[in-house]
């Protein structure tokens, strides 16, 4: 089975884009602990919180990643590319933690009343933390297109969450500073916590439909058997039972392939991988597993004609 093609040299590994993303929300944890303690604002410290969590998610975004790119070996044959699923997962209930923290918090200070001081020291530390949250998301949004990784990816669109998180608190420290109202600094953390919400169950929903062999989408398991009905005047006759799931960034393919009465078995062999190498092509790195049969084995509807369109006409 063709491994997945290699990232250029010139470009940063999955594990060195997720270190950045652990160096970036350490510093973040340190910058916005100081601007909570300075103001007393509740919208501030629970960005802390949440930057704590980051700091979690993005340890294990790291480990998940090295971890997933490791070859098979006998205690995992499959390899280990779900272990980047697993973390996706992991940080969409991280990001659900941050958001209830951050819920507690402002419904406290509600009702308890509290006073916010010296916002314009907050107000700069957070914007500061604003933009480095924006441009690291970025770089990891960039990578994880680039190298197909959902853990980067949700650890992209966590740090996305973080970035209009602190928008928003940016925003309502502004009105407090303008107009005293110290009410609204936990009423816009409410408000920034819904936006978290939405974004963790999404990410947890789509890392789920992979841990579960869902599978592949419709235009995926078109384009193969495109791939497929190409080879007919290779001696292809037929195909069923194509099955496709995914695993991290790889695409997971089998199928049952019929070949035409008096091909060879050397000469199906050679065309079955050719046939694998051009849906690992189409698929960026496939591992596509046929099984071959007769052309007796063809049913209805599953026919594959011996010449192409191109050919007929």
């Amino acid at each position: 089975m063709a491994g997945m093609s290699s990232v250029p040299a010139r470009l940063p590994s999955k594990p060195a884009a997720a270190a950045v993303s652990v160096a970036s929300n350490a510093t973040l944890i340190v910058l916005k602990l100081i601007a909570g303690v300075v103001t007393g604002s509740v919208a501030i410290i629970a960005e802390a919180i949440n930057s704590c969590i980051d700091l979690l998610g993005s340890i294990v975004t790291y480990f998940s990643v090295r971890e997933a790119d490791k070859p098979a070996d006998p205690e995992h044959p499959y390899g280990h590319q779900k272990l980047e699923n697993l973390a996706a997962g992991v940080e969409g209930m991280l990001i659900l933690v941050g958001a209830g923290i951050v819920i507690y918090e402002s419904v406290r200070r509600l009702i308890a009343g509290a006073e916010v001081q010296n916002l314009g020291v907050g107000i700069a530390i957070l914007a500061v933390g604003t933009v480095v949250t924006i441009a690291v998301s970025a770089f990891l949004r960039r990578r994880a297109r680039e190298t197909a990784s959902p853990a980067l990816e949700g650890e992209a669109a966590h740090l996305r969450t973080d970035a209009i998180a602190s928008v928003g608190v940016l925003i309502g420290l502004a009105l407090v500073e303008f107009t005293g109202a110290s009410w609204l600094d936990p009423v816009v953390a409410l408000l920034v916590a819904v936006a978290i919400v939405v974004t963790g169950v999404r990410l947890l929903t789509s890392s789920g439909r992979v841990l579960v062999d869902q599978a592949l989408p419709a235009d995926d398991l078109e384009a193969i058997r495109q791939e497929i009905n190409g080879f007919g005047p290779r001696g292809v006759a037929g195909f069923h039972a194509l099955r496709g799931r995914r695993a991290g960034a790889r695409a997971l393919v089998d199928l049952h392939v019929q070949f035409r009465s008096g091909t060879s078995l050397e000469a199906a062999h050679e065309v079955a991988h050719d046939l694998q190498d051009a849906i690992r092509a189409r698929l960026h790195g496939a591992d596509v597993l046929i099984h071959l049969e007769p052309e007796g084995n063809v049913r209805p509807g599953t026919e594959v004609p011996a010449r192409t369109a191109r050919e007929s006409d």
